[in-house]
């Protein structure tokens, strides 16, 4: 599992403590890497890497891509998540609003979306790599 955009850790922690048997949690933040490790540890999980997005190599290898944050970056990051998955991986992505799910569901043309599930003015989408 890919927690990209990791914030404090808590979906890599989750995914760890449910037996994902890799976890890998990206942030731009000094202090989000700081926050996972530190929670990681308060949870007696172990996470395979925490690290910043420029040390990040994307390749396939992941069943699971979490991205939680602001659709012009998930349009950015389009190529490399997608690239992130295996075939059949899912990929939820969040932190968007509604009139951006066009825009980003372009982004990730290898993948088939579920209808986007939405929560106010805010939207969730998933999807799985095609092949």
């Amino acid at each position: 599992m890919l927690d990209y955009g990791c914030g404090s850790g808590i979906l890599a922690i989750a995914a760890a403590l449910l037996g994902a048997a890799r976890v890998v949690a990206v942030d731009i933040e000094p202090q989000a890497l700081s926050a996972t490790q530190a929670n990681a540890g308060f949870n007696g999980v172990a996470l395979d890497a925490v690290i910043t997005p420029e040390a990040f190599l994307p390749q396939p290898g992941f069943d699971l891509v979490l991205a939680n944050i602001l659709a012009n970056t998930l349009i950015e990051l389009g190529p490399a998540l997608s690239g992130c998955l295996n075939a059949g991986g899912r990929l939820v992505l969040a932190g968007l609003l509604e009139p951006q799910i066009d825009a980003v569901t372009a982004a990730y043309p290898s993948l088939a979306f579920d209808p986007p599930s939405i929560d106010g003015e805010w939207a969730c989408l998933t999807g799985r790599r095609r092949d």
